[in-house]
């Protein structure tokens, strides 16, 4: 049994849910602690049986209420040393005992779950993404991606789901209210992954066994989730991907999704 659930993803604050039948983690605590426990509550499940929370990066709509989570309910907090250094408000709250450092490249095991850290190309101190192993079966979250990578689509291969993001429309962007110096960064090679890059990516990724697809961390401002959907299913057309064969969802910005077991 691996099962995923995403409380939240978007700009405004992201926090994933994954379990076996004997291990719970959490990826990402970006949003307030009352809203972690309602979220993992919508979906029948406790804060204090959390057995980790796997942090991507620094950056608040992922680590809003990390310290206060660890804290409150003694949770331990798997990062890498520079994310860890780069948050000193949240790290302040961690205990010792409760900081627990990875090396991105390095597998390491919560529970009956294997978990190996990967680089993300994204503006922050050191941004990792997370292949998540039980049994046979793989699970990957990979948002904040700046530009996509052989390297990187490698570590996304053999994959049954995948978290991956979808930030952002060029058009609306190119048309929104941000400043331009904003406009590039989101853009950037370390910055967001567009809707038309992240269809290009899952074409590439259904060739290597990639059953089913979660669009996520959407920006509020410069993507509609059904723009979403319907460009990645329009690049996965121009690659004669069958779309029947792939299962296909957007994140939802303010509640959990469904329960998605993967095989």
């Amino acid at each position: 049994m691996l099962n995923f659930c995403s409380l939240y993803s978007g700009s405004s604050g992201n926090c994933l849910f994954v379990e076996t039948s004997s291990t719970k983690i959490l990826i990402d605590c970006g949003t307030s602690l009352k809203k972690v426990i309602d979220g993992l509550q919508s979906i029948d499940k406790k804060i204090e049986d959390i057995d980790g929370i796997l942090i991507t990066h620094e950056h608040s709509d992922h680590v809003q209420s990390l310290g206060n989570a660890s804290k409150k309910f003694n949770l331990p907090v798997y990062t890498n040393f520079e994310t860890l250094e780069a948050m000193p408000k949240q790290k302040e709250k961690i205990s010792l005992e409760n900081q627990k450092i990875f090396e991105i490249g390095k597998e390491f095991t919560i529970g009956d779950l294997s978990i190996c850290p990967f680089s993300i190309p994204h503006d922050a101190a050191n941004p990792c993404g997370f292949n998540i192993f039980n049994n046979k079966s793989k699970i990957t979250i990979a948002t904040d991606l700046g530009h996509m990578d052989n390297k990187l689509l490698n570590n996304l291969k053999e994959s049954s789901f995948i978290l991956l993001e979808s930030n952002y429309d060029p058009e609306i962007l190119k048309c929104s209210k941000y400043p331009y110096v904003l406009k590039e960064r989101i853009k950037g090679p370390n910055g967001h992954l567009s809707n038309n890059s992240a269809g290009k990516t899952i074409s590439e990724l259904v060739k290597s066994n990639l059953k089913e697809v979660m669009l996520g961390h959407l920006s509020k401002e410069n993507n509609f989730p059904e723009l979403a959907y319907q460009t990645v299913i329009e690049e996965l057309h121009k690659n004669n991907i069958d779309t029947d064969s792939l299962k296909l969802s957007v994140a939802n910005r303010y509640n959990p999704s469904k329960i998605i077991k993967v095989s």
